[in-house]
């Protein structure tokens, strides 16, 4: 009896540690399963994937709770109101025909229809011609007119609505030198790659952005401070000057004849000097304009990063750079130029920067909320493609079509075959 009993015992013990191996070999096998998983998987984002904090058995990243920020996909940003808006300011091409009757329209609608409170620019009311526009005298009276540079409209605007190209989405960024209100910007000007509605249905369109459906693009802004020294003292010369741009920060050689000689610093650590015609520093947004003639790559507005471009550098290998977003460059004459620089802001506010002085650029936290007409991603694209007609050729042709061209090719007797024939050379 002790023998099988012996016997049985040894059979439940080997039953149970092929129980346990077989179900260690499951846990494994789902873990790869699981593993493969996680290298496979795609998620609709324009974020970057999160990486794996863990590295190998021991290492991980140190976990930094001031460093610690929550990032939003921006495919999913979307406009919302937690009030109604009440004032717009509406902003127009200025010495351009074309866009009195588009801007009497939306001001009357606005007005009538929507009781908004529509401020413009006090310039726009001195305009003669809008007189002989009909039905605008009567408007006229319930404009709420402004100065740029005297009246100020923080948290006095609800809303913006541009009218005109690119350049008028660039001015309501510089009234604004904090906090935006969302922009919604109709195609009246000439290239319009930030303008992305059509005026022909706008009371459609601006029912659809009042009602909240409408996706957004957060078009990120550098802030630029000028900070002005003595060279010999180091002391400061002046209070220092900021900026928010919205394209970019220039810094070129200005009317001298000799090359700029740039030095720029990241986060403190000189990069390199720039010997050549000057300097770009742009945003996403910025990148396909002054950048992209001056040879830098195209970047979505949605993607957090800084380009640095030079302009026709005395160097066959200075290639235009892109630098993360949180980065604070610095920007200053070099001791040894034989000339200054000179820097402007969006293509405005130009002025001379000095031996002694410097220009630091990083990111604001204060960005564009610029309204999409379709998506973030259909908008940018259409715009490449209109605006820039970004990869636009001709068609390669069919193998068909090469096949005809070959086969009356081959008819002919002028070919090489032909003429390394005995027959032919003898003839």
């Amino acid at each position: 009896m002790e023998a099988v009993k012996k016997s049985t015992d040894s059979l439940y013990t080997c039953q149970d540690m092929c129980r346990c191996v077989t179900d260690a070999l499951l846990k494994k096998e789902e873990r790869t399963i699981q593993s493969c998983e996680l290298q496979t998987r795609r998620t609709r984002s324009l974020n970057a994937p999160s990486p794996i904090q863990q590295f190998g058995p021991c290492g991980r990243i140190m976990k930094n709770s001031a460093m610690v920020m929550t990032i939003q996909d921006p495919a999913s940003q979307r406009l919302t109101w937690y009030k109604p808006p009440l004032t717009v300011l509406v902003i127009k091409k200025i010495r351009d025909d074309s866009v009195l009757s588009p801007f009497v329209q939306l001001v009357k609608w606005l007005i009538t229809e929507k009781r908004m409170v529509v401020f413009v620019e006090h310039s726009v009311l001195d305009d003669p011609l809008l007189s002989n526009q009909p039905g605008f005298n009567m408007t006229r009276d319930k404009l709420m007119p402004f100065r740029e540079g005297k009246d100020d409209l923080t948290d006095k605007i609800d809303f913006i609505v541009c009218l005109g190209g690119d350049g008028t989405l660039l001015y309501a960024s510089s009234l604004f030198q904090q906090s935006v209100p969302p922009v919604m910007a109709f195609h009246l000007g000439s290239l319009g790659f930030l303008t992305p509605f059509e005026f022909v249905n706008f009371e459609e369109q601006m029912i659809n952005v009042l009602e909240g459906n409408a996706a957004l693009t957060l078009r990120s802004r550098l802030r630029c401070i000028i900070l002005r020294k003595d060279e010999a003292t180091g002391k400061p010369t002046k209070a220092p000057t900021s900026l928010l741009v919205l394209n970019e920060v220039v810094i070129d050689r200005g009317p001298s004849p000799y090359l700029s000689n740039i030095d720029l610093y990241l986060d403190g650590k000189h990069i390199t000097s720039v010997q050549g015609d000057g300097l770009i520093v742009s945003t996403p947004t910025g990148s396909t304009a002054y950048a992209v003639a001056a040879g830098a790559s195209m970047i979505h507005p949605s993607v957090p990063a800084i380009m640095v471009t030079p302009i026709c550098p005395h160097s066959l290998s200075f290639r235009p750079i892109v630098v993360p977003a949180g980065v604070e460059l610095k920007i200053s004459v070099s001791p040894e130029s034989r000339n200054t620089a000179w820097v402007s802001f969006d293509g405005r506010s130009r002025q001379e920067l000095k031996h002694g002085d410097s220009l630091r650029v990083t990111t604001s936290i204060y960005p564009v909320p610029s309204i999409c007409a379709q998506d973030q991603i259909t908008d940018w694209f259409d715009s490449l493609a209109e605006c820039l007609h970004w990869n636009v050729r001709k068609k390669q042709r069919h193998l068909d079509e090469l096949s005809d061209l070959t086969r009356s090719h081959s008819s002919s007797n002028d070919t090489l075959d032909s003429l390394d024939r005995p027959d032919t050379l003898d003839s």
